[in-house]
């Protein structure tokens, strides 16, 4: 049976997004990606993350800031052979070729001018092209979003979330029980009130230990450094943190203040970690309270870095909830063997989106 062929679309130079990497690592059967020199995944150079946001953060400043409409569309300028354009949270230009795109989430179709009548009309012109085959998105509450703002363009929308293999990976009997947060942004993440949690059960409980992966400040750094039993790394690979990081922890502690989605999520799940986190956008479509995890009721808006009343009534939330899933076995295990299966045979399966991609691009080119 002849393959078909897939041109993968980025807006950028390279793609910072693990959904592509696994796309290119696991293809639907019958199925072969092109352009995929250099998509390589998450960038883990502290130098380079801070100079590609920087980037990114001038160009949407700058365009907003004269009223600039500019649509995150690109053209696929290629004689190659494929049969269509998968874009990567991006819209393509292109006329001559079927094409589907994939989202995050709903604002990743403008530069600028999203907010604007005239931004929503252009955008709606590209969508209702006839070779827009298909909007992805990766949750069904983007999906929401998106046919909230373009309800002419409901028929072309579905879910296809975001796949992990499962790790087969033999998990050591050890009475210490270790607790692991996480993250290229501390702040944003949620990593100081993380880290106030791995302070405080710690030192309260003998066989707990945790460690935590982030571009921690100095001053942060400096004053959880006397907690022993707190191991702070910097930024590093994704491949090191999967080898070396994960296979160690027991309990994924992680508030994920600012994701929308959160990749990081389905990696602790794909390695059996039972998540403590706090709710927040499609955050019970990713870990199901009580079962793969425990989700912290929010009251009202914390400050990233503070560490007030409200953060504390959250911090206090969090270390309630870990030390439920720490103390009960029984409740460990059963939260670990949920969160592995649904990576190996659930919705964050290879082989349930492999599926699903598939009949949408064979869709796609009929």
């Amino acid at each position: 049976m002849k393959k078909i062929k897939v041109y993968l679309q980025f807006p950028w130079n390279i793609s910072d997004s693990q959904y592509y990497k696994s796309l290119i690592e696991n293809p639907p059967e019958g199925v072969e990606y092109k352009n995929t020199t250099s998509r390589i995944g998450m960038i883990s150079s502290g130098k380079k993350l801070a100079w590609f946001n920087f980037l990114k953060r001038q160009i949407r400043s700058w365009t907003k800031k004269f009223g600039m409409v500019i649509v995150n569309s690109h053209l696929t300028k290629t004689n190659g052979d494929f049969d269509l354009i998968h874009c990567a949270h991006c819209l393509s230009k292109n006329l001559d070729k079927p094409w589907v795109a994939d989202f995050e989430s709903w604002w990743q179709m403008w530069i600028s001018g999203r907010d604007s009548i005239r931004g929503r009309d252009k955008v709606l012109e590209i969508l209702k092209r006839k070779e827009c085959k298909k909007i992805l998105t990766w949750t069904p509450a983007a999906k929401v979003e998106i046919e909230k703002k373009f309800p002419e363009i409901k028929n072309k929308l579905e879910v296809v979330t975001f796949a992990m293999p499962f790790r087969k990976i033999k998990k050591k009997n050890k009475k210490e029980k270790v607790l692991l947060f996480v993250s290229r942004y501390f702040f944003h993440k949620g990593g100081l009130h993380a880290l106030e949690v791995f302070d405080r059960i710690t030192k309260q409980e003998k066989n707990v230990r945790a460690i935590l992966v982030s571009d921690v400040p100095e001053n942060i750094k400096e004053k959880y450094s006397l907690n022993k039993k707190i191991q702070i790394h910097g930024l590093m690979s994704s491949s090191k943190i999967i080898k070396e990081i994960f296979p160690m922890a027991d309990i994924f502690v992680y508030p994920g203040y600012s994701d929308t989605f959160g990749f990081v999520f389905v990696e602790a799940l794909s390695f059996g970690l039972p998540i403590v986190t706090v709710e927040g956008f499609s955050r019970n479509f990713i870990v199901k309270d009580g079962e793969t995890g425990f989700i912290i009721k929010k009251d009202a808006e914390i400050e990233i870095e503070a560490l007030g009343k409200k953060e504390e009534i959250i911090v206090q939330r969090m270390v309630e909830k870990t030390l439920t899933i720490l103390k009960d076995e029984k409740l460990r295990r059963k939260m670990s063997q949920n969160c592995i299966e649904e990576v190996k045979n659930g919705k964050f399966s290879i082989k349930e989106r492999n599926s699903k991609l598939k009949k949408i691009y064979e869709g796609a080119i009929i």
